[in-house]
């Protein structure tokens, strides 16, 4: 029987967009946004191409995806759609407050409403009114969390309040870890999910990227805590993507679903680390990475129980 895990859940959200480009608003702390060097046409079609083949690629492994389109223009990074919202076992949706203005028209009633139809959900609880409040969690990217140990780690940063973040935790019973968290530049990272993975067996992390000595070591000890082995990464690493990955359940058992970049920047021994743990499944999604993120980022894991058999 293929092994499974409640770190890897087995269907997942994705969106497709039409009229994809980097976010001019999240460009002041997303310093992993780069330009495509293309015109905004070729732009469009790349990113709905690379979502198409990696939608495909997904469900070849037996990967559940709920593919939505967005037809509009006004939301560029509709294609990350786990900053949003999260889904945790027992039944529970979180639906979270998003820094930038153009990011909060990302939120769809529509995919609610197939979670409901589809899952089992016992209840949503939506934090997006905080926006007013200037208090903002964006879901899975602030968050990276440990769902077997009941952990959400959390860097500092413009887009993780950690008044929401202790609030999160304690409706849905996890215990915060946060830390703060800075890039090669000494800029901090603005995303938790860039720099660190979490599997059932493995974690992936750029440790250097926490300065504070103390604290680094004791993230290092609570990952440790839950028995996996810890891939260090480098900065460099972080850059290309190398952390921005999440495990699924797939037929013949767990993937990590990560970007041909990413891939390409780990080591020999970094391979064969996880290898030992996972099926490595690179995707190749140049275009989408040219805003800032991977991924891990495209990809809103539903840890839900299914109402019945699910159809693609």
């Amino acid at each position: 029987m293929p092994r499974s895990s409640l770190q890897a859940p087995a269907s997942v959200v994705m969106v497709r967009p039409r009229h994809f480009t980097p976010n001019a608003q999240t460009a002041g702390d997303n310093h992993f946004q780069t330009s495509a060097g293309l015109d905004d046409e070729a732009v469009c079609q790349a990113a709905f191409d690379e979502v198409t083949t990696a939608t495909e690629a997904l469900r070849a492994v037996g990967v559940q995806v709920h593919l939505f389109e967005d037809e509009g223009t006004a939301t560029p990074d509709s294609v990350f759609p786990n900053n949003w919202f999260s889904t945790h076992s027992g039944g529970h949706v979180a639906v979270y407050p998003m820094y930038s203005a153009n990011r909060r028209a990302e939120r769809r009633q529509d995919v609610l409403e197939m979670l409901k139809y589809s899952y089992r959900v016992q209840d949503i609880i939506d934090y997006s009114g905080l926006e007013r409040d200037n208090l903002f969690l964006e879901g899975t990217g602030a968050m990276v969390i440990d769902h077997l140990e009941r952990v959400a780690y959390a860097a500092r940063s413009k887009r993780t309040s950690e008044i929401l973040l202790e609030r999160f935790c304690t409706h849905f019973n996890y215990e915060p870890v946060v830390f703060d968290a800075i890039d090669a530049w000494g800029q901090p990272i603005y995303h938790t999910n860039v720099l660190m993975c979490i599997g059932t067996d493995f974690a992936m992390i750029g440790l250097e990227a926490i300065p504070d000595a103390p604290r680094r070591r004791e993230v290092a000890e609570r990952l440790r805590r839950g028995e996996r082995d810890i891939i260090e990464l480098s900065h460099a690493q972080i850059a290309d993507f190398a952390g921005n990955a999440i495990e699924l359940q797939g037929r013949d058992g767990l993937v990590l679903a990560l970007s041909s970049r990413a891939l390409r920047a780990l080591n020999r021994d970094q391979r064969a680390m996880l290898e030992r743990q996972v099926t490595l499944l690179p995707l190749d999604i140049p275009t989408i990475e040219h805003a800032g993120g991977s991924v891990r980022c495209m990809v809103a894991g539903l840890h839900l129980s299914a109402r019945s058999p699910q159809t693609s």
